[in-house]
């Protein structure tokens, strides 16, 4: 080897000596950084546990329980979301134990499969509404949220009621089914609330996305509890964050109408400091549940704490390869380094001011982990060519004369090792030990994908000239989608049958009296109830069964009290297991069939009836104080000749409820009376009052419409008095 050569390698060791020296100085100041948080939560940790929860009991569901139901508002932007959404309102209908909420999607004019999809779920969940943005998408996540609380605002107005709480939710969510019950218990007395966050964690040796579980699991279960503590601030997660109505419009004022920054990429994480400069209270909410069944179905794994697992908290699929990570990564650099560091600046709080610097440092550390890491690549391929040919020069070791480099090295390696042990106990707590394991090596791919993140922002950062000028960069969704066949109308499947010819179709849809088609059918003679709900039941892709509603057991409706059965038209015709079978004259939602298992404390199930049948069964079995003397000769008669079908069928023919009389003629929108319905006690006040006393409808209103629904019942009187 030349001299020449031997030289540049001696001078090469001497530099990596003191940049060693350097990087190792800094890696220690970091790491004394996250030594501190650590110290802090466990010192907390046992202080708690001696101090309070020695003498308390700790807190569980039945305690969330003993709030009635506030209206909630969970807001979703959608671009690009075909069947993602419609996933989600499924889940959230059937698993949230909660009632009292409307979900609004905001979508964009240029995104008419996403809004297709939107309108197929409207059709099917009631509390789910489009919202149509003002610009073409994508925007960003701030200015479709700004549109969908443009259309809150108008729903209040128009159901005359006010959301309590306004929930942040991506598309691709997985809620807890006691996720609104949380909410609902700390509002209003908190304006900001945080969730706990858990990825799904993916195959072992997906690394991409195994590197969400363990940030998101050390973050949430450990860092923004000290944060709130120490500080009262909580920064949003951008899902599962409820804001209070005092802090919504408290943003709409500062905003002068418009709540969130449409410039920023990580407008939630800003409007956590703007509501702590407010002086509104922040809290970042770990609530455990006892019932498995409550909580989000996880798969036990050794290592495990029923605690952690089953705490409410937001889970949901993120980015399995490495481009979409970076992409997805570097805009959250974007929005809370560059964008954060202008917008908010530095808190006179020197406390928040530690966090915004941890906040912050991300382009400092990931840099510095990723020389280090190169540092180390290097140091071990000399060290390999001194194994691989023994007879070669040799260096002395950078570590020779130097008791700085050798403490440091000495220090970082036990703060490295309490790092992996912080980390592996978080991720083991809530995905067991398998999962802990696997985030020491994956905690090195973590800081090649956070540098290549930092890189990427800060290019364009650079190639913009301004970091509010970066576009919002969304991330591709991998929530699996359901895409469904559209549903053939009603009229197409019985002229299809052969039941109904189309200039009778026409007619029954031209009729300048407006009821629904099914029942302008029927009076018109054209097809009878049989027919009827068979069709239906295809529509809707649900069971159905003839119905007498006078044979029914007693011992069933005596399982359904007649507030829950006339409140969602409902009766108790069968059992099937452990299941009470309800049968219903249309489909129930899931949202209320939710409802209603939980006031009976059993599953339930739905199917349909046909026409009329359910509405003389509730009249029946649970009749009104209120019931006048017409309806009781009518179910007398009915009652005394239950045994003549071609009698209950051409009574049933004018049985019409007064909210489907309403809805159809237009005095009430459908959305509008769903949520009047949920507040309605038919054991104190009649529908039509309880509208009124909503602001919904007018006497005027209401007293033709009971015109128009006595009309109907006059000609079922009628037919009874022929009977006699």
């Amino acid at each position: 080897m030349s001299l020449g050569l031997v030289d540049f390698f001696a001078y090469l060791l001497f530099g990596l000596k003191y940049l060693a020296i350097i990087l190792a100085l800094l890696m220690f100041v970091l790491g004394l950084d996250d030594l501190f948080i650590d110290l802090v939560y466990w010192t907390r940790k046992l202080i708690r546990r001696w101090r309070i929860y020695e003498k308390f009991k700790r807190a569980d569901e039945q305690r969330l329980y003993t709030i009635g139901e506030k209206p909630l508002a969970i807001m979703v932007p959608a671009w690009n979301e075909v069947g993602v959404v419609g996933e989600m309102a499924r889940l959230a209908a059937s698993t949230l134990d909660y009632e009292n909420y409307q979900i609004f999607v905001g979508t964009y004019p240029n995104d008419a499969e996403t809004q297709a999809d939107v309108d197929a779920v409207c059709q099917h969940y009631p509390n789910v509404h489009k919202v149509v943005c003002a610009r073409p998408g994508p925007t960003s996540k701030a200015d479709c949220l700004n549109n969908v609380i443009d259309a809150i605002l108008r729903f209040e107005s128009d159901a005359k009621i006010q959301f309590a709480g306004f929930i942040l939710h991506d598309a691709e969510d997985v809620i807890s089914p006691m996720e609104l019950r949380l909410f609902n218990y700390l509002l209003p007395g908190k304006d900001l609330i945080q969730i706990p966050v858990y990825p799904y964690a993916p195959e072992w040796k997906g690394f991409t996305a195994g590197h969400y579980v363990d940030e998101f699991a050390e973050n949430h279960g450990k860092d923004v509890i000290v944060r709130e503590a120490l500080t009262g601030q909580v920064p949003s997660a951008g899902v599962g964050t409820c804001f209070s109505r005092k802090a919504i419009s408290a943003l709409l004022e500062d905003g002068d109408g418009i709540a969130f920054d449409v410039q920023s990429l990580t407008e939630d994480y800003d409007i956590g400091f703007r509501l702590k400069q407010k002086g509104m209270k922040c809290i970042f909410a770990r609530y455990s549940v006892t019932d498995p069944t409550l909580a989000l179905e996880q798969p036990w794994a050794f290592g495990m704490n029923r605690a952690f697992s089953q705490v409410i908290c937001v889970r949901e699929h993120f980015p399995r390869d490495w481009q979409h990570a970076i992409r997805q990564k570097s805009r959250w650099i974007v929005g809370i380094v560059f964008q954060g560091t202008k917008n908010l600046g530095w808190s006179p709080t020197g406390l928040l001011n530690y966090f915004l610097w941890r906040d912050r440092r991300g382009m400092i550390a990931y840099l510095l982990s990723f020389m280090v890491n190169l540092l180390f690549l290097v140091l071990l391929a000399m060290w390999l060519v001194t194994v691989i040919a023994p007879n070669a020069w040799r260096y002395p070791s950078i570590l020779a004369d130097s008791p700085l480099l050798k403490t440091l090295l000495w220090l970082n390696g036990l703060m490295l090792i309490n790092r992996l042990f912080q980390r592996g106990w978080f991720v083991t707590r809530f995905y067991g030990l398998g999962e802990g394991l696997l985030s020491a090596p994956r905690m090195m791919w973590s800081n090649f994908i956070n540098f290549f993140a930092n890189v990427r922002a800060l290019r364009q950062v650079m190639e913009m000239g301004d970091s509010r000028r970066v576009a919002w960069d969304k991330t591709t969704h991998e929530f699996p989608a359901l895409t469904k066949a559209q549903r053939t109308p009603l009229g197409h499947r019985l002229v299809e049958k052969g039941l109904l010819s189309e200039e009778q179709l026409e007619a029954a849809i031209t009729n300048p009296v407006r009821r629904r088609l099914g029942h302008e059918l029927l009076l018109r003679g054209h097809i009878d109830t049989t027919q009827l709900v068979q069709t239906l039941a295809e529509q809707l892709d649900m069971e159905w069964a003839p119905l007498n509603p006078f044979q029914l057991d007693k011992r069933l409706i005596a399982q359904v009290p007649r507030k829950v059965a006339s409140h969602y038209g409902v009766l108790p015709v069968a059992e099937e297991g452990n299941a009470l079978v309800l049968a219903s004259e249309g489909p129930v939602s899931q949202v209320s069939l939710g409802a209603i298992s939980r006031q009976l404390k059993r599953p339930v199930r739905c199917r349909l009836a046909p026409q009329g049948r359910v509405t003389l069964g509730i009249r029946y079995w649970y009749a009104s104080p209120r019931q006048n003397a017409d309806v009781q000769h009518m179910l007398e008669v009915l009652e005394r000749h239950q045994d003549d079908e071609a009698l209950l069928e051409r009574v049933s023919h004018h049985q019409i409820l007064l909210g489907n009389l309403l809805q159809v003629r237009g005095m009430v929108p459908a959305s509008l009376f769903n949520q009047a319905l949920i507040d309605f006690d038919a054991e104190h006040m009649s529908l039509g009052q309880h509208l009124i006393s909503r602001g919904m409808i007018t006497q005027a209103v209401l007293e033709q419409a009971l015109v128009e629904q006595a009309s109907e019942q006059q000609a079922a009187y009628r037919i009874a008095r022929e009977v006699e």
